[in-house]
């Protein structure tokens, strides 16, 4: 009997091809899109309506059925509130990892059983293995694109039942595809920005949600060189954006190394990055993939940020669901509020939320 699967179609060239790679594996494939942002672009357009036109023009060559849906109700109350929290407290989140947990294995999940889905798939650049009630998430082909950073939080029944048809594929190989077949996605550009929200001028948008309050910008010798625009607006180990001359007569630039809430003060360094170097950190809701490990002492490899190449590191289990991270190299910027995923050679194991980091 034919399985169906729903894919989540994006609009973009990566869901496209997924859809198409269903299909050919014979599988019937129902698309469906969804919008979880309803406030226009900068440029006055909404952006979902063009990418909807995408999920109609690919659904159409591939003569699938497709849907679309509103998540906006959900996206505000469990990813954009936790969003805006975070900057508030000064730290600097991932809404990308939330809304995978939040929506897309969350309400999309659900609303893709309505539908008659066997399983559902996305457009993610990773694999997965299902060994009875075990789902373990794998790394794609593509490490350049590899996204198991951003699923790093789905649960055991989120996995079930899911499908990534782009696993042993390059983004080449997937732009290949999508122009031997006619896609019309298969030179549209990747998808930057805010999960779902898009491209747009950071501080002016963040600005309508959040009363910004400006203060003053110190080094930390204490000397006052510059006035900053709200603590939300900067991040560790930034260096753009801060409007600061260079010192006279020394080489570098400035880049943040601190934030003070409490008497609202952007700490800054000239040239000298060590203050930026940590040896170990501390994680809150690690979320295991699949279950925990049975020893509380492991060594395993890590990311702290989605562009960065696998760290090696020493893991102690501090509770349930807490870790104490200890580094083999000093790391740069590891910022409180992005996530710290482990890795072991074939699999993501899972991460947590970056709470405090430590220098020896």
């Amino acid at each position: 009997m034919q399985k169906t699967v729903v894919v989540g179609m994006s609009g973009g060239v990566d869901s496209s091809v997924a859809a198409l790679l269903l299909k050919e594996q014979g599988y019937r494939v129902i698309g469906l899109f969804m919008q979880n942002w309803e406030e226009q672009g900068e440029n006055g357009a909404c952006s979902a309506e063009e990418d909807f036109a995408d999920v109609r023009r690919v659904s159409g060559l591939l003569d699938i059925p497709y849907y679309t849906v509103n998540f906006a109700k959900e996206y505000m109350e469990r990813v954009f509130s936790y969003f805006l929290a975070e900057y508030k407290a000064g730290r600097t989140p991932n809404p990308d990892v939330l809304c995978n947990r939040e929506i897309k294995f969350g309400p999309f999940k659900d609303y893709a059983k309505k539908l008659g889905a066997d399983y559902i798939a996305t457009g993610h650049y990773c694999g997965i293995s299902h060994e009875g009630n075990v789902h373990r998430l794998l790394k794609a082909k593509d490490s350049n694109k590899d996204q198991t950073y951003f699923l790093n939080q789905l649960s055991q029944e989120q996995l079930a039942g899911v499908l990534f048809p782009l696993s042993g594929l390059d983004k080449s190989e997937v732009r290949a595809i999508a122009e031997k077949h006619g896609l019309a996605t298969a030179n549209k550009k990747d998808s930057t920005g805010i999960c779902f929200i898009g491209e747009r001028n950071f501080r002016k948008f963040l600005q309508g949600y959040l009363p910004a309050q400006r203060g003053k910008i110190l080094s930390l010798e204490g000397e006052e060189v510059g006035e900053h625009l709200g603590l939300m607006y900067y991040t560790l180990g930034q260096r753009r954006g801060l409007d600061l001359g260079g010192k006279k007569g020394e080489d570098g630039r400035w880049f943040v190394v601190k934030k003070d809430l409490e008497h609202n003060i952007l700490y800054v360094s000239h040239g000298d990055e060590a203050p930026l170097f940590s040896n170990s950190c501390s994680v809150e809701g690690f979320n295991f993939i699949p279950n925990p490990p049975e020893k509380d002492e492991f060594v395993c490899k890590a990311k702290f940020r989605y562009r960065q190449g696998e760290q090696g590191v020493r893991v102690k289990r501090t509770g349930a669901c807490t870790l104490e991270i200890y580094f083999d190299e000093p790391q740069r910027a590891v910022t409180e509020g992005q996530y710290a995923v482990l890795y072991d050679e074939t699999q993501c194991l899972g991460g947590g939320v970056i709470t405090g980091t430590r220098r020896d």
